[in-house]
């Protein structure tokens, strides 16, 4: 397909710049750096072609909350976003300790029996951000 057949491409290259901006502006407390997060793993996702269907998804019953849940192919993607304004402190995957796996099992095996997915068509990954860097660990932990 020629370029002239996508003229959208060339035009989302220009408003890289934009958006950049833009969230530094809407992001300038140090409350919103997860939510600058989730952002930016939001759009690493959907550029790497990944189907992002849920954000911030809370079982009805409660028990953890999933930051992003999107779709890779065939498989159920559970991800996990953490991030930290430089790399001074440690590492931001760090932060994801086996009560916290505990509550996202949780929270995936409903969204799984829900959705009628079968769990040996998902994972768990984790999406680090230090500052504007990020780090996507794939199959993170198992959903078992």
């Amino acid at each position: 397909m020629s370029s002239a057949a996508k003229p959208w491409s060339s035009s989302l290259n220009l408003l890289a710049p934009l958006s950049r901006f833009a969230d530094r502006l809407r992001f300038r407390r140090h409350a919103d750096v997860g939510r600058r997060g989730e952002d930016l793993a939001h759009r690493y996702l959907r550029r790497k072609g990944f189907i992002v269907v849920a954000r911030n998804w809370r079982p009805p019953q409660g028990g953890g909350e999933i930051d992003l849940i999107a779709w890779e192919n065939d498989r159920a993607v559970f991800i996990e976003v953490k991030s930290r304004l430089s790399a001074d402190n440690s590492a931001p995957e760090r932060d994801v300790d086996p009560e916290k796996i505990q509550a996202l099992r949780r929270a995936a095996r409903d969204y799984l029996r829900r959705s009628g997915t079968d769990p040996e068509k998902a994972r768990f990954d984790v999406i680090a951000i230090t500052g504007s860097a990020i780090d996507h660990l794939r199959d993170a932990f198992s959903v078992q």
